[in-house]
């Protein structure tokens, strides 16, 4: 895994304007290839099964929770116990995840969350990346099979009808992440409709969700957190199952950082896990201190070395979680040092890429640079 300084191409914001990747350089810097990571064939396989086994493990320990009764200890309001428990045990459809993971090239990839419901990322990871390989690096490859199998999943998703796709109005990241799973779904054969996550409406007399023309939500795509769903003045129709959601009402245990515990109990040691807990005392040595709900990057506390590195946020109000410090690797080119973090995406079961982002801190905010990747045989 080497860090590589290039030249940017001339006119790639125009390119990526017309592939519908319109916040390319949101905050001033957020799409950087001045550089790129360059993998071998062997580091590819590497990443892809060990997102595959977390995966794995991963909804081993969301049964386990179910089927123990453990949603409290997730802040699931004590109303959706029952409607997550359905969820699971019906197979209800899962589109993608992301995991974020630090690993330098060698050992074993250490998970740090599981971006399981409202991951974004997405045009970056699948289009922009791809682009950028055929004209740098057209003669290398890249772990980037998403488009094709968002696609092929979509084609599993065994509701007919039209499938709305909703996300909070006005934020044009979150929108075009939207739009390009919408594009997805048509290319799979769907008939779709976007629309805000507020002009959602609810039918009192025929009891059943709406769109802004009033016309029936049967299945609904909503890059919308379940926690915020769950809070919201219609949660209580959500729990007439009326339409279906993707993500699934089951995601609200995968996406929890209350999870890493969990999983850590079930699978002690495992060299993809760092240990983690509900309780700080029982880590030894540095340790992240983690809201069980957190969004890029925010209310995160770093206990390193006798320091102390901490963000601001809105978070933490559900309670924390305590994961062992694995610090990403640095790169420094004199220039523009970075922290490294890998996120390896997961289409269904199977593992569909990766995309990394770079920080001057330790920790992976909304504003951290995406850098594209290669491997080479």
């Amino acid at each position: 895994m080497i860090r590589e300084s290039l030249t940017p191409r001339k006119n790639w914001q125009a390119q990526f304007e017309s592939l519908g990747f319109s916040y390319h350089s949101i905050d001033g810097l957020y799409w950087d290839e001045r550089y790129a990571y360059r993998f071998t064939a062997e580091q590819i396989d590497t990443l892809e099964q060990a997102s595959e086994e977390l995966h794995r493990l991963a909804l081993q320990a969301v049964d386990h929770v179910i089927k123990n009764g453990m949603q409290e200890r997730f802040a699931i309001p004590p109303a959706f116990w029952s409607h997550v428990e359905e969820s699971w045990r019906d197979k209800e459809f899962s589109l993608y995840g992301r995991f974020d993971l630090s690993w330098n090239g060698s050992g074993a990839p250490k998970m740090l969350e599981y971006n399981a419901d409202t991951p974004t990322g997405l045009v970056e990871s699948s289009v922009a990346q791809w682009y950028w390989l055929q004209d740098v690096f057209p003669d290398a490859d890249q772990f980037n099979s998403l488009h094709e199998k968002l696609i092929a999943q979509w084609k599993k998703y065994p509701a007919k009808g039209l499938l709305h796709f909703a996300c909070a109005g006005g934020n044009e990241e979150d929108e075009g992440n939207l739009s390009y799973l919408r594009d997805t779904a048509i290319q799979a054969g769907f008939a779709t409709k976007q629309l805000a996550i507020e002009d959602l409406g609810w039918d009192t007399e025929n009891a059943l969700f709406v769109d802004n023309a009033n016309a029936k939500i049967d299945n609904l795509f909503k890059l919308y957190p379940w926690e915020w769903l769950c809070r919201e003045a219609f949660a209580p129709q959500l729990l007439s199952r009326s339409m279906q959601v993707i993500e699934p009402a089951w995601k609200m245990v995968l996406s929890n950082k209350a999870i890493l515990p969990i999983l850590w109990e079930m699978f002690p040691n495992h060299p993809n896990l760092l240990p983690a807990y509900f309780d700080a005392w029982r880590i030894s040595g540095n340790f992240v201190k983690k809201p069980m709900y957190s969004r890029e990057g925010e209310n995160i506390s770093i206990y390193a070395d006798g320091q102390v590195i901490h963000t601001p946020g809105h978070y933490g109000e559900e309670g924390y979680v305590y994961q062992a410090f694995a610090p990403q690797p640095k790169f420094d080119d004199g220039i523009t040092p970075a922290y490294t973090s890998i996120g390896a995406w997961i289409v269904g079961d199977e593992a569909a890429g990766i995309g990394i982002r770079e920080d001057e801190t330790l920790v992976t905010k909304n504003t951290s640079r995406f850098i594209p990747h290669f491997f080479v045989e």
